[in-house]
C-alpha cells in the first residue's frame, strides 16, 4: 500500500486502469510521515541496548522501499524527548515568524517562474529536471560536492534532482539569488543515504554530511 503512493509522488497523479478504461486523478500532496527507528522504538537510545542486537533497525527499516525512500526530500531523526529537554526555554521562532519566511520564499518562487514565461509552475516543487537545473545552477563549490556526493552517496537520478530542489528552496528561504555550497550540503544531510551512512561510521559519507 506504501507503494502505491510512489506515482502520485513523482508524477503529481492516480491513474485507474481496468479492462478498456483509464482514468487519471489529481494527487498533487505533501507527505509528511513518520516512523519508529526500530520495532521496540528505543534503538540509538544512550544506555539502552536491543535484546535483538544492532540488525534490529536494519530490519525494521528494510521495510521501507529504496524506491519510496527516494522519493522523500526530507528524512530527519528526532530522538526521544528527555525530562531534561521539557525544562528549556522556548523556541526564538514562532511558528508566525517561520511562516513569514516561507511565504516570502514562495513569493520568490513564483516572481522567478514567471518571468521565465512559465504559466504552470509556481514553486520549485512544480519544475521538471530541465528547468530546476536553470533555476538552481550551484556555484562552483557547490557543484563540486553534489557530485562527489552523487558518487560517494549513490545517489539516482531522482536523489540528485530532489537533492537540488530542496537546496534551491533553502537558498531562497534565505534570500540568496545563488545557491552555494552551503545549502547542497543543508540539503544533503536531510537524505537518507547519508543518514544511513553515519550509522554505519562510513567516514567519506560523515564528511559529506558535516561538509
Amino acid at each position: 500500500m506504501l507503494d502505491a503512493l510512489r506515482q502520485p509522488l513523482e508524477s503529481g497523479e492516480s491513474v485507474i486502469v481496468r479492462a478498456n478504461h483509464r482514468v487519471s486523478y489529481p494527487s498533487r500532496i505533501q507527505l509528511v510521515a513518520a516512523m519508529n527507528p526500530c520495532r521496540c522504538g528505543r534503538a540509538g537510545e544512550p544506555g539502552y541496548s536491543c535484546r535483538q542486537g544492532n540488525s534490529c533497525a536494519e530490519r525494521y527499516q528494510a521495510r521501507i522501499s529504496g524506491p519510496l525512500l527516494d522519493r522523500i526530500d526530507i528524512q530527519i531523526e528526532v530522538p526521544a524527548v528527555s525530562a531534561a529537554d521539557l525544562a528549556l526555554p522556548a523556541a526564538s521562532e514562532g511558528s508566525a515568524e517561520v511562516r513569514r519566511r516561507v511565504v516570502a520564499a514562495r513569493q520568490i518562487q513564483a516572481a522567478r517562474l514567471k518571468e521565465l514565461g512559465q504559466k504552470r509552475a509556481r514553486t520549485n516543487a512544480d519544475c521538471d529536471g530541465t528547468l530546476l537545473e536553470e533555476i538552481a545552477e550551484p556555484d562552483g563549490a557547490g557543484l563540486a560536492l553534489l557530485r562527489e556526493a552523487a558518487e560517494t552517496l549513490g545517489l539516482s537520478a531522482r536523489g540528485y534532482h530532489r537533492s537540488l530542489r530542496v537546496a534551491r528552496t533553502l537558498a531562497d528561504l534565505d534570500g540568496e539569488t545563488k545557491v552555494t555550497r552551503l545549502h547542497i550540503a543543508e540539503a544533503l544531510s536531510y537524505r537518507g543515504e547519508t543518514l544511513r551512512g553515519q550509522r554505519a561510521g562510513g567516514p567519506a559519507l560523515n564528511r559529506l554530511a558535516c561538509a
